[in-house]
């Protein structure tokens, strides 16, 4: 059956703000509002950017009132004129060492027009609308860049903490280290470990009271607290010292080579710039989170430009490099604020307090300001990051550029980790692996794993032409990709072999896929993308549909996608209540004698004659949104499918079980020889729902009967003898998901009392395996137990086989 998306006849928003899905949000109104969320949360970020901004500040040997300068342009500059309203900009940590590197080489007030120069280059860039595209930048070398950065923000800094002065570069400050450890004093030591240890554990203070001070933000409580730890213990540790705005300087005409000058403008903007984009489409998505809140989305040109405005200001005026800050702005929408007046606010506060509160100011200690920020470039090392790049096989990508910017610099680190990326990318493309051999019954199989591009061409001939003349040949193409020259090299063998009395099959993986009837024409597994001649263009429609049915034949699954039918499927002209009674019925039905029958018709015959072996039971939900084939990657006769009303599984002798559910186990265990039982729940289980809301004397209407079965999962649930489950190292997100998972083990047990389940599990020939499948996020993932607790894993694209339960 087609799946059918009901046509919208009514528009759900006002058509003035009425756009496509992706286009830039509609345009905000011109008057300038203050809601009280937006001026509470304005505080909050006020008392988080000010002690961050100056340990930016000390962290890069640039002015001091500089980064408050920076702070208060980016709160109302870029606050105004950006496109992502809750994102919060001022001194940013990622540009932390290109500005100490710039204030090294040209000194602070050509660092200020490069800051000017560098804002009218992220102007003309978001006026040609490239914002969008500074995104495709591989998320390895993105991660990479930002970690190197973080790791030589904590080398410096650790330098402060002990009582020193940061080098000039991550290599020397490495090299550094063991003659700072020699000559280190007690007193600056002591404040960084004191700053750390309350920014730690403050956000874990428990109880009330610590509820009511989390509201502090951590950053200005850690260096209040050092502050005030300072003064009475340690009055002659190094503070901060601002200087009067007299001595303020402004910007200078840039002074050095026109090649030196340009990277380094270049090199400002590209770290702003992406820093900015990727904070804003995370602020994005943590506001989208937010309960009742209507998703939203930053038009990234718009931040583009507006970020360059605020460089180009804040250089004007002597202060440091901008750009849109995750921790700022996550600080923001945390505490509430609904829209851009918070942000400027936050500015105008900073501005107040750098000419009303100098000699408050004058009292933090350097090492407390170090420590804050040699914990958030430690925090810049994201772990998550690490597992993520190596799950797709991008690790050499990320430990490339982190190298090459600790060693050689930011943009270096990033043209060498681009090089590794395209490197890497050569490699696999060209990374194909050609094998022949025979079978028992004459027949040769060709199996090319890999793209087929002209490099594999010379291997692919030599193995087609050890396929001796007039004998069957099967090839095997398990990539995704063929090029024109393996084309023409695949197709000209294929007809010389025919001609000589031979028969060609062109299969998908594992050598099940084309019919004999279409012999002749090459074809790919899936949707290749191919390069095909204008003479083959037939060939290549029909070998491009039975490359569809050939990939999910691998390794014994059905013979076509179980998605095809209806992954491009679209709902008919007609809304549904003009539609006559079975016409989606007989729509599905059509659709799949016009298109799938005739590539399954093969398949079913065998089964037909055959008769049925599958090799599990899967046992899961009626729930609709469940395609056991998709999730699976199933095919006819792979699966016996047992489906009802929560996934449950009567436990023998249950007062008036129902003999349904116990037959098809019997039947599956005994007859069938299944070697495995899946109990799969899912997201948003309406049954676990009502299970949730039942009440003591509701009326036992057939459902509520039938849940009485799921009443030892709500008992599991809340007893204090079992450990919640986990899913993914985190807890469940809310009680509905606690009980889909719990029960999902609790239908495991319930399974091992069936008779025959117990019998073929002490035999060895069993297995039972917990799975639960996350519909929104499209995840799955298995039951796996340690010796505490349950946790569901989840499984990725390569994830191998294994019995979890």
């Amino acid at each position: 059956m087609s799946a059918c998306v009901p046509t919208r006849t009514q528009p759900l928003t006002h058509p003035d703000h009425a756009h496509r899905p992706h286009s830039p949000p509609p345009p905000e109104g011109r008057r300038f509002r203050i809601a009280g969320r937006d001026l509470s949360a304005s505080v909050t970020v006020f008392l988080l950017a000010v002690p961050m901004s100056l340990g930016l500040a000390v962290a890069i040997d640039a002015p001091l009132e500089a980064s408050l300068i920076a702070a208060g342009v980016g709160g109302i500059v870029a606050g105004l004129l950006g496109g992502s309203p809750l994102l919060v900009s001022g001194p940013s940590a990622g540009l932390t060492v290109v500005t100490a590197e710039l204030i090294q080489t040209y000194g602070w007030r050509t660092t200020c027009a490069i800051t000017v120069l560098a804002g009218l280059l992220q102007i003309a860039l978001g006026s040609l609308r490239t914002a969008r595209s500074a995104l495709a930048v591989s998320p390895a070398i993105v991660h990479g860049t930002l970690a190197g950065i973080g790791a030589a923000i904590a080398l410096a800094q650790l330098h402060i903490v002990l009582g020193g002065s940061p080098q000039s570069s991550a290599v020397d400050n490495a090299l550094a280290l063991p003659g700072q450890l020699a000559k280190v004093g007690p007193a600056a030591p002591l404040v960084g470990a004191l700053t750390i240890a309350v920014l730690i554990t403050w956000p874990r203070l428990p109880g009330r009271i610590g509820k009511a001070v989390r509201r502090v933000p951590a950053a200005l409580a850690c260096v209040v607290v050092a502050t005030a730890v300072a003064a009475l213990a340690a009055p002659s540790v190094a503070r901060v010292q601002l200087p009067s705005w007299d001595a303020h300087v402004l910007p200078e005409l840039p002074r050095g080579t026109v090649a030196g000058l340009a990277a380094a403008v270049l090199t400002v903007t590209l770290v702003a710039s992406l820093e900015s984009l990727l904070s804003a489409v995370a602020v994005d998505r943590l506001a989208a989170e937010r309960p009742g809140a209507a998703p939203t989305r930053a038009d990234l040109d718009r931040e583009l430009r507006g970020q360059g405005i605020a460089n180009a200001v804040s250089g004007l005026l002597g202060g440091m490099p901008i750009s849109g800050g995750a921790v700022r702005g996550s600080a923001n929408v945390r505490a509430g604020a609904v829209g851009r007046a918070s942000t400027v606010l936050h500015g105008v506060w900073v501005l107040l307090a750098a000419g009303l509160l100098v000699a408050v100011l004058e009292w933090i200690p350097l090492a407390a300001l170090a420590a804050l920020v040699m914990v958030v470039g430690i925090q810049m090392v994201s772990f998550a990051h690490i597992r993520n790049v190596h799950k797709h096989r991008e690790f050499l990508v990320y430990v490339a550029t982190v190298a090459g910017v600790l060693l050689f610099g930011v943009l270096q680190g990033v043209a060498i980790g681009i090089a590794v990326a395209v490197a890497v990318a050569l490699h696999r493309l060209t990374r194909t692996r050609i094998t022949v051999r025979p079978l028992d019954d004459g027949t040769y199989v060709v199996c090319a794993r890999g793209q087929l591009t002209f490099l594999a061409v010379p291997r692919l001939t030599r193995a087609l032409n050890q396929v001796p003349q007039g004998v069957n040949a099967v090839v095997e193409l398990n990539g995704s990709f063929m090029d024109h020259a393996a084309y023409e090299a695949l197709q000209g063998w294929q007809d010389a072999h025919i001609a000589r009395g031979g028969g060609v099959r062109i299969t998908g993986r594992s050598g099940i896929g084309a019919s004999p009837a279409h012999q002749g024409a090459p074809t790919q597994a899936g949707p290749a993308d191919r390069a095909e001649p204008g003479a083959g263009e037939k060939a290549g429609v029909q070998a491009h549909a039975e490359g569809n049915a050939a990939e999910a034949a691998a390794d014994g699954h059905g013979c076509c996608r179980p998605w095809t039918p209806w992954r491009n499927h679209h709902c008919h002209d007609k809304p549904p209540a003009q539609r006559p009674h079975g016409h989606q019925l007989a729509s599905g039905l059509s659709a799949f004698q016009r298109n799938t029958a005739p590539l399954v018709r093969d398949e079913l015959a065998r089964l037909a004659r055959e008769g049925q072996k599958p090799s599990q039971l899967f046992l899961t939900c009626a729930d609709s949104r469940l395609v056991t084939s998709m999730i699976t990657s199933s095919g006819p006769g792979d699966l016996f499918t047992v489906r009802n009303v929560g996934n449950l599984v009567p436990p023998p002798g249950a007062e008036s079980a129902d003999d349904s559910v116990a037959a098809a186990i019997e039947y599956a265990v005994e007859v069938l020889r299944v070697e495995s039982i899946t109990v799969c729940g899912h997201s948003g289980c309406g049954a676990m729902q009502a299970l949730l809301n039942t009440r003591p004397g509701a009326p036992q209407t057939p459902l509520a009967r039938w849940l009485r079965h799921g009443l030892p999962s709500l008992e599991r649930m809340a007893s204090r003898r079992h450990a919640w489950a986990r899913i993914a190292g985190r807890l469940p997100a809310d009680a509905v998901e606690q009980l889909c998972l719990t029960n999902v083990v609790q239908q495991l047990e319930h399974l091992r009392r069936h008779e025959s389940v117990a019998r073929r599990l002490a035999e060895g020939t069993l297995t039972l395996h917990g799975m639960y499948f996350h519909v929104g996020e499209a995840q799955a993932y298995l039951l796996a137990y340690d010796d505490v607790q349950e946790v569901f894993e989840g499984v990725g694209p390569t994830t191998p086989a294994q019995s979890y339960a």
